[in-house]
This record gives C-alpha cells, sequence and structure tokens, in this order.
C-alpha cells in the first residue's frame, strides 16, 4: 500500500458513472412492471448493493486504503430509452481519494440490476464505466457536484 501518511487530510469526492444496456422488449417490461421483476425492486436493490460496496471497497481491491465514508449516494435513471445510467457519488475527509469506491459502487449497483434482470434476458450490457469526476487532494479532474 502507498504510505499517505505525509499527506494532507482534505475533503475529498469522487463521482463515478455506469451504464447498463437493455433490449427494446425489456426496458419497455421493466417500465411496464415499475422497474420490478420476480426478485424485487430492481433499482432499490441495486442503490442498497452499491452503498454496501462502497464502504467494503478496501476488501475487494487489494491495494486500497480503508476509508471512513462522510457521504454515498447512488442515482439510477434511464439516459435514453433502453439504458440506465448509474451514478455513485462518494464523500470522504482523509488523505487519499474515494475514487475506487465510487467506482465500485457504480459497477456493484450495474451488476446488481444485470443480476435482478437476467431472467428476462441474457443480452444486457453492462458499461462502459468510468470516474467522471474526483475533488480534492492534488489535482482535481471532471465534474463533482
Amino acid at each position: 500500500m502507498v504510505d499517505v501518511s505525509a499527506k494532507e487530510v482534505t475533503v475529498r469526492d469522487a463521482r463515478a458513472q455506469c451504464q447498463v444496456r437493455f433490449p427494446a422488449d425489456v426496458a419497455a417490461e421493466l417500465r411496464r412492471h415499475g422497474m420490478s421483476t420476480k426478485k424485487g425492486a430492481v433499482i432499490d436493490t441495486a442503490i442498497i448493493a452499491g452503498t454496501m460496496a462502497v464502504k467494503r471497497t478496501s476488501e475487494l481491491i487489494p491495494f486500497c486504503h480503508p476509508l471512513p465514508i462522510d457521504g454515498c449516494r447512488i442515482g439510477i435513471d434511464w439516459s435514453g430509452e433502453n439504458v440506465l445510467l448509474v451514478e455513485c457519488d462518494v464523500r470522504t475527509t482523509h488523505r487519499t481519494g474515494v475514487e475506487m469506491e465510487a467506482l465500485t459502487g457504480a459497477t456493484v449497483a450495474a451488476l446488481t440490476i444485470y443480476d435482478m434482470c437476467k431472467a428476462l434476458s441474457h443480452k444486457l450490457v453492462i458499461g462502459p464505466a468510468r470516474l467522471a469526476g474526483k475533488r480534492g487532494g492534488k489535482r482535481d479532474f471532471g465534474r463533482v457536484d
């Protein structure tokens, strides 16, 4: 692990995004059923899973520091007719950033959507996943609202 003890403690934010693309008939069926499948509420379950993943990132990614998470927000909404956009915003006050936590939250939420919907089709596509922005530390990147 990188030694971050000499770094300044600052507020650090990160936003990650991940898409889930559906076949048109599956997207229409999800809308018709209020974003619910036989497994339950798709969006609510994905938000819970993504939030849990954010808090456990250091257990999943070998060289990530365990961080106190000051805030986590996951939003999931349609971005076009057939694409759900997952956005994960994470904040900490620490010596290192939360980019990996945000990416982990967004991708685990997307994986959960796949799991909740795979009985409808295996033609769902996850990705791309990307860091949309970060703030704090040596340099800012992209946009974090």
